[in-house]
């Protein structure tokens, strides 16, 4: 098998077992294993696909863009990056969406301007990357991770509103599904600073300059 087929079906499996052991699979594994375990299940099978795509993604090698976005998109994607980075650290504030939460309040932070902060900050990084690098393999990479985002946002959505019921209807009534659709929220000091903080990091420490440290070195 080619690479680029070979890394298809990688992306194909990584997502695939995502969608299988969060929704048709879970309740199954749940009754026999345990909670405890069926996340370790699958913390273990995601870890492993996810090496095993970026494993066939880096034996590619390089590829030609298919094209570039100049220097308005470099500014683009810096303030969209900027931006994921400030929901996946909001995320984990309040969050009702995340295993073993139960008490559903009023949506605050990250999570007034979206109730899925965390997918969409995987959402953002995968449309910037793309973006930026423009390659067939990258199609490919990150397609899958937007696809695993948005698709889970939405059996997310689903799952809560029938485990949840009134209180989840109550939730997801205050917040928006697509960031700022209700309007423009603050995303609060913790994650506006906290993200500010892990972007300025994760730029830094990037194979190559990229962010604000792209124009200042």
């Amino acid at each position: 098998m080619s690479s680029i087929p070979a890394l298809a079906l990688a992306c194909l499996v990584f997502v695939g077992t995502h969608f299988l052991l969060s929704h048709p699979l879970r309740p199954g594994l749940v009754a026999r294993l345990g909670e405890r375990r069926f996340q370790s299940l699958y913390s273990v099978v995601a870890i492993i696909t996810f090496a095993g795509m970026i494993w066939v993604y880096g034996r590619i090698g390089d590829q030609a863009p298919l094209w570039s976005i100049g220097e308005p998109g470099w500014i683009a994607a810096t303030v969209l990056m900027w931006f994921a980075a400030i929901l996946l650290v909001g995320s984990f504030v309040g969050n009702p969406a995340l295993p073993g939460a139960r008490r559903v309040s009023e949506p605050r932070g990250v999570l007034a301007i979206t109730r899925h902060a965390m997918m969409w900050s995987f959402a953002l990084w995968a449309i910037v990357h793309l973006a930026l690098v423009a390659t067939p393999k990258a199609m490919l990479l990150d397609g899958a991770i937007l696809v695993l985002a948005l698709g889970g946002s939405v059996g997310q959505d689903a799952k809560k509103r029938r485990l949840m019921g009134a209180r989840w209807h109550e939730w997801a009534a205050q917040t928006a599904f697509v960031p700022f659709a209700r309007g423009l929220k603050s995303p609060g000091a913790f994650a506006l600073v906290g993200g500010t903080l892990l972007f300025l990091a994760a730029t830094w420490l990037h194979p190559f300059p990229v962010g604000i440290w792209r124009s200042i070195g």
